[in-house]
């Protein structure tokens, strides 16, 4: 299996900037899609961003198209979600997650078989 281990959560102003990784290992020989994900107190977990690990496709949910950027270091086994221009409403536990099967698009929600334990992001002034 593949253990996912989140980092780079915190407190940032309106406007501002942070980078997340999401550091891949394990003994699954493959994985295809990493995910990343957030959850709001009170609100139903929902898709962010999404990377193919081998055709380096992605997705960008539309509330943060233009201001998240996911990316891969195939090398590090590393996934990167950089976050520009956060607002208030950013403000969740973020997730990466993995996906150990070939079909999925980075569009399609499900299908994602290991988790991460979430890191915070809060967006305040």
């Amino acid at each position: 299996q593949l253990q996912l281990v989140e980092s780079g959560g915190g407190l940032v102003q309106p406007g501002g900037s942070l980078r997340l990784s999401c550091v891949v290992s394990g003994t699954a020989p493959n994985y295809y899609r990493i995910g990343w994900f957030r959850q709001a107190p009170g609100k139903e977990r929902e898709g962010v961003s999404c990377i193919r690990t081998v055709s380096g496709a992605t997705y960008y949910t539309d509330s943060v198209k233009g201001r998240f950027t996911v990316s891969l270091d195939n090398t590090k086994n590393t996934v990167y979600l950089h976050m520009n221009s956060l607002r208030p409403e950013d403000t969740a536990v973020y997730y990466c997650a993995a996906d150990k099967d070939y079909g999925f698009s980075c569009s399609e929600l499900r299908g994602y078989d290991y988790w991460g334990q979430g890191t915070q992001v809060t967006v305040s002034s």
